[in-house]
């Protein structure tokens, strides 16, 4: 199993008239946590999509315990549970500066070739950067 957190502040604009941060940008939040995670790897999302493949989501679920608050600080832990193939499966824990886990989510993101827009296997740098985590 790999795990990495990140932290993101809920700014002004990403609130409604309460404080709480609109439940769409939940997530954006997920994908800070996505693109921080491959960076903690030494890899980016730009440099996949040079190399011609491409990560869209499929499936987005997420679970609203307790809203996150404008100025709070946000923990985004990241948790990738088994290595991936075509596909790649990713759950998320937000928690708030008391530590208190607020928001449940996951998305299932397909590896795509750019020029054909078809499924293909991860990128063998990534793969072997995460194989330690699963032996």
């Amino acid at each position: 199993m790999f795990e990495h957190s990140t932290k993101i502040r809920v700014r002004y604009g990403e609130t409604d008239q309460m404080g709480y941060m609109y439940y769409g940008n939940y997530a954006e939040f997920f994908e800070v946590g996505r693109v921080e995670m491959l960076r903690s790897m030494g890899l980016t999302y730009a440099g996949m999509e040079a190399s011609g493949i491409m990560m869209p989501v499929m499936e987005m679920h997420c679970k609203y315990l307790k809203p996150a608050l404008y100025d709070e600080e946000i923990t985004i832990r990241v948790i990738i549970d088994k290595m991936p193939g075509a596909t790649i499966h990713f759950n998320y824990e937000l928690f708030n500066e008391k530590l208190e886990l607020i928001h449940q989510g996951e998305t299932l993101l397909c590896f795509v070739k750019k020029e054909t827009m078809r499924p293909c296997l991860p990128p063998r740098d990534f793969l072997n950067k995460l194989k330690p985590f699963f032996n």
